[in-house]
């Protein structure tokens, strides 16, 4: 993606933080004929030492598993809070509207984790994140049935060998955040709105 040097954000922790929390992400692979496919999908994120390592799982239906079994070079993008950024937080006039986001984009190729006990592992691993309290369910239905559940997934894991994250929180005008906070913060704004003056605290200069 586009990412001028003002806007990476090179805090490792900090970009972990963004993608296992806004972990509904969208996988990218390209097809034989060369288009891009797509599908949304929740992701679990884990570290292997200094690897990072994305977890998911497709429809056995989907198209998208064949690509992913030929190991094609995809991207995973995770996509934070975003905004409208009104040009009324700068005391100059000549500015304009734009968009501050967060987003990360993984790249790396997949690999598929053969066998019901990795689909398992990995549906347990993503009932942990979200409804902990469904994985008493889960373990309580017959086997017949998470067999035949299991067998319509196709599970994979994709070791990250690229991470290229982006911060646009109009850190480059420092002349601007007590604008953005009296308009932004302290619950004024929307959800996302707040979300991005935190972030900026969090990676602003002092």
């Amino acid at each position: 993606m586009y990412l001028p040097k003002h806007f990476e954000c090179r805090n490792r922790a900090l970009t972990l933080e963004v993608m296992r929390t806004h972990n509904f992400a969208t996988l990218t692979s390209v097809d034989a004929e060369g288009a891009p496919f797509v599908t949304h999908l929740p992701v679990a994120l884990t570290e292997e030492g200094d690897q990072v390592v994305l977890h998911f799982h497709v429809a056995k239906a989907n198209p998208h598993a064949v690509m992913l079994r030929d190991k094609r070079s995809s991207m995973i993008a995770f996509v934070g809070p975003h905004a409208y950024m009104s040009p009324s937080v700068y005391a100059d006039l000549r500015r304009v509207p734009t968009w501050n986001y967060i987003a990360v984009h993984a790249y790396g190729e997949p690999q598929e984790l053969a066998g019901n006990d990795a689909k398992d592992a990995l549906l347990k691993s993503l009932i942990a994140i979200h409804e902990p309290a469904y994985a008493a369910q889960w373990r309580a239905l017959d086997a017949k049935y998470q067999d035949s559940m299991l067998g319509m997934i196709c599970a994979f894991r994709m070791t990250v060998s690229k991470l290229e994250s982006k911060f646009k929180l109009n850190q480059h005008r420092p002349e601007s955040y007590a604008a953005m906070q009296a308009k932004y913060g302290e619950g004024k704004g929307t959800p996302d709105e707040q979300a991005l003056i935190r972030w900026l605290e969090r990676i602003a200069p002092s």
